[in-house]
């Protein structure tokens, strides 16, 4: 039976949760809080996913799950509190997959009752560097509740990018929401028709290309993630930096390179392998690309100064504080890492779970001691402030890593002048490369307007 009231609460716990582990960005158009819609995202982090893509959603989503996740005992309350709806795979029990009608008629009541329903058209979560084949669930779901009813449910495609590594503890994540996949001239005619179910497949995977970087090998991403930063630096300054025209950019860039590894691999292999030892070097110095065009005055960075050595002055006493309380779980969770042998597209999800436990289970701990020692009411202050802790100490970690990187940028930039000057020359000289590989080998709609808006 569905309970919306707990999977308000059991989202809001797994949004919490994703926020803390990941720096979100959300960009796109905007979602709906109201209505039948149904989401469809690429599926690269297991059960973190539902919770970025809820996010993104800003509203309660009924996600279809695989049965086998109802019962496991770490996560088999969380699928089932979140009101998630069982999906019987051939591939986990053959003789189970005839209960899928049940699945089919559950998302369809959800659809057709107001809620946001979420799918994973690939099937499976996994590591790889672009979509996998889609399945047909998605279509046949939308297909299915259009048909018993009069309803429009538009269909939005929710793109997951990670910078920085997925895996990574407050790395960032980029969620992007695609215009709604036009589907009208298909909707009265069911899920029984096939060619409507592969058309609308195909609709939903070109909805998703358009909100994901897809290549041929991770290999590839520093490649493109450099290129791209080393042409929007030379061509692009005075623009945008919003993350919906830098995803537009990743795709292109992705396209233009593959084309000339196809066309003439070794071309490809030196642009490839002088862009790679550049954005090393720029590493090495703690720069990005477009740092070289931007050395700040010494006025703003003496009110730079001001503003931080303030808040560090206040912020620093508590941020110890919180370092210290917190020191012992951090080191049992960074000592239980190293034992478990986890593959990437699960390794979040358990470093989520295992950070919850563990830090939840430490404030737990510090409350029974002061209980003990000290009465009820230090106690219950502890449970109610040591939590608060732990998220300013986070917060100013954030800020402190920020302003360190910009300090550092700053006294390079101003103190190293023949440096900058060699390092412009040779970005000048790629981004001149990699302009006139995408002039050449560039797709002919590649200056069509495709993307989703910017949220205001």
């Amino acid at each position: 039976m569905s309970r919306p009231w707990l999977h308000r609460h059991v989202q809001n716990l797994t949004t919490f949760a994703a926020r803390t582990y990941y720096r979100i960005r959300v960009a796109g158009v905007e979602i709906p809080s109201t209505g039948p819609v149904l989401l469809v995202a690429n599926h690269p982090n297991s059960l973190l996913d539902p919770a970025l893509v809820a996010i993104a959603a800003s509203r309660p989503v009924r996600w279809l799950a695989r049965s086998g996740l109802f019962e496991q005992r770490d996560i088999g309350w969380l699928i089932r509190g979140s009101g998630a709806i069982p999906v019987y795979r051939a591939s986990d029990d053959p003789e189970l997959t005839s209960r899928n009608r049940e699945m089919f008629a559950a998302a369809h009541a959800a659809l057709q009752g107001g809620d946001a329903v979420g799918v994973f058209p690939e099937g499976v979560s996994h590591s790889g560097p672009s979509l996998q084949p889609l399945k047909t669930g998605a279509a046949r779901i939308a297909l299915g509740a259009a048909a018993g009813s009069a309803l429009e449910i538009p269909i939005y495609p929710v793109g997951l990018t990670f910078r920085g590594g997925k895996e990574r503890f407050r790395s960032e994540a980029l969620l992007l929401v695609g215009s709604p996949i036009r589907w009208g001239d298909l909707a009265a005619t069911g899920e029984d028709a096939p060619g409507a179910v592969r058309e609308l497949t195909r609709r939903i995977e070109e909805g998703l290309n358009r909100v994901t970087v897809n290549l041929e090998s991770w290999d590839d991403f520093p490649i493109v993630e450099g290129a791209e930063a080393i042409h929007h630096a030379e061509y692009g300054r005075g623009r945008s930096r919003n993350p919906v025209r830098w995803l537009a950019r990743m795709r292109r860039t992705a396209t233009t390179l593959d084309r000339a590894r196809r066309a003439d691999r070794e071309r490809h292999d030196r642009l490839a392998g002088d862009i790679v030892e550049y954005i090393r070097l720029l590493d090495s110095l703690g720069l990005r690309p477009r740092d070289l065009h931007q050395v700040p005055k010494a006025a703003v960075a003496a009110r730079w100064t001001i503003k931080n050595v303030a808040f560090f002055g206040l912020a620093a006493p508590l941020a110890l504080v919180g370092t210290l309380v917190f020191l012992a779980p951090y080191q049992l969770l960074a000592r239980m890492e190293k034992r478990f042998d986890l593959p990437p597209d699960k390794l979040a999800t358990y470093k989520v779970l295992g950070g919850t436990i563990a830090f939840g289970g430490w404030v737990l701990i510090l409350a029974a001691l002061l209980r003990e020692f000290a009465g009820w009411r230090p106690a219950l202050a502890a449970l109610a402030l040591l939590p608060l802790l732990g998220l300013l100490t986070l917060a100013i970690r954030d800020r402190w890593e920020d302003a360190a990187a910009d300090l550092r940028r700053f006294l390079l930039l101003r103190g190293r002048r023949d440096l900058r000057h060699g390092l412009l020359e040779r970005q000048s000289e790629l981004a001149a490369r990699i302009r006139r590989l995408q002039q050449e080998l560039a797709p002919p709609d590649a200056h069509r307007p495709s993307n989703p808006p910017a949220r205001p």
